[in-house]
């Protein structure tokens, strides 16, 4: 379903979901003919506390009734209060920041920041990564069918398999600025790493002298800690974050410790809209929910109770079930296009996660009733298919 106002039509640069939405509440959205989905996509992640959160509403219409943007050559009283409720979720050595719009854009930043505080140009990314579509994030993203199309990439980029400490071995030297990996592949289809290998990228970083950037767009807050490297020992000298900060509006961050923050030229990167009033009241207000501790306890519950019931279905069709907290996929042995669009017919809107794989990106407010729901409806999904051989 395609908007056209006056002859203007979008690129075609997406599958068209054939559905016109017009209202979100909590991990509900109707379309225009009144039909309730229970939303497990959040719109790849973003309203990571559901529709409309009554405290995320009231901090944007108060601040819209004061200051929707101010330039960051001057303070406001949001974005000081957006950076207190952010410090109050990260370690202490983070301590410089950046804002942006978007995730790629955080990641844009954080390339660049890397190069410029090590005097280095080469970055080493994972196979199967995925980092944005700018240029530099593209030259980050490995896949194929996103970067084809733009050849020739940026200049400076390594690709290794994810999850392969050897391989990493290999490819550092001295021209390595710095390593970019997210601590969980998402886009790649749910890919959890061994236990040990954010430590031991960790390490190699720091024997070569190269950075370590965290892309924590989509893992944060969802996996069941605020960042999922929280536990690993693998502390970054520059995150990034997007998505879920803000609940739905368009903000994301680029975090640096001291040492590297220091290195960066004044006026060497900025932007018009970043750290707007606006974004920050509302991202104020979407951190403050997520600060407390009990939420990442029952994320962690709720995520293994889901992943239980997703493993528990022993359908022939699926190959294997990731995740952590409420960041699942499951990996069918064909195609998962075809079940998208069957549990989307059922009520239940999902993403894919490469070309065999579904997501589950729910509100980390879902409670057991709604994970139990979308279990059932895929466990009917996949067996109609069956039954009529369209899986």
């Amino acid at each position: 379903m395609k908007d056209v106002v006056r002859g203007l039509t979008p690129l075609a640069l997406h599958a068209d979901r054939g559905l016109s939405l017009v209202r979100g509440e909590g991990c509900y959205l109707w379309d225009q003919e009144g039909r309730r989905y229970l939303d497990m996509m959040t719109n790849y992640g973003v309203n990571i506390l559901g529709h409309g959160h009554p405290a995320v509403n009231a901090a944007v219409v108060a601040q819209l009734e004061q200051l929707t943007n101010a330039h960051q050559s001057f303070d406001t009283p949001a974005r000081r209060d957006f950076l207190e409720a952010l410090a109050a979720l990260l370690t202490p050595a983070l301590s410089r920041i950046s804002f942006a719009n978007s995730g790629a854009e955080s990641v844009e930043a954080a390339l660049k920041y890397a190069r410029v505080s090590t005097g280095r140009t080469t970055v080493i990314a994972m196979h199967r990564a995925y980092h944005g579509r700018t240029f530099g994030a593209l030259a980050a993203t490995s896949e194929a069918k996103y970067r084809e199309p733009f050849t020739p990439m940026l200049p400076g980029f390594r690709h290794v398999p994810f999850d392969d400490l050897d391989a990493l071995e290999a490819a550092m030297d001295d021209t390595v600025a710095a390593v970019i990996v997210e601590p969980i592949q998402g886009e790649a289809g749910v890919r959890v790493p061994a236990d040990g290998y954010l430590a031991g990228v960790r390490a190699r970083c720091t024997a070569r002298g190269a950075l370590l950037i965290l892309d924590e767009i989509q893992t944060a807050f969802r996996t069941g800690a605020p960042c999922a490297f929280s536990a690993t020992g693998a502390d970054p000298d520059i995150l990034c974050l997007s998505k879920g900060i803000a609940n739905g509006l368009p903000m994301g961050v680029t975090v640096t410790t001291e040492v590297v923050g220091e290195r960066i030229p004044k006026g060497s990167h900025g932007s018009t809209f970043a750290g707007n009033p606006l974004v920050c009241a509302a991202g104020a207000a979407t951190l403050r929910v997520l600060a407390d501790p009990e939420l990442h306890l029952r994320v962690r519950r709720l995520g293994a109770a889901f992943l239980g019931q997703l493993r528990a279905l022993q359908r022939p069709e699926i190959r294997e079930v990731r995740g952590r907290g409420l960041m699942v996929a499951l990996e069918l042995k064909r195609p998962a296009t075809a079940l998208i669009k069957a549990l989307q017919d059922r009520g239940v809107l999902t993403l894919p996660a490469g070309a065999t794989g579904i997501r589950f990106l729910p509100s980390v407010l879902i409670d057991e009733r709604q994970l139990g729901e979308a279990a059932d409806v895929l466990a009917g999904a996949i067996s109609d298919a069956a039954d009529h051989r369209h899986l």
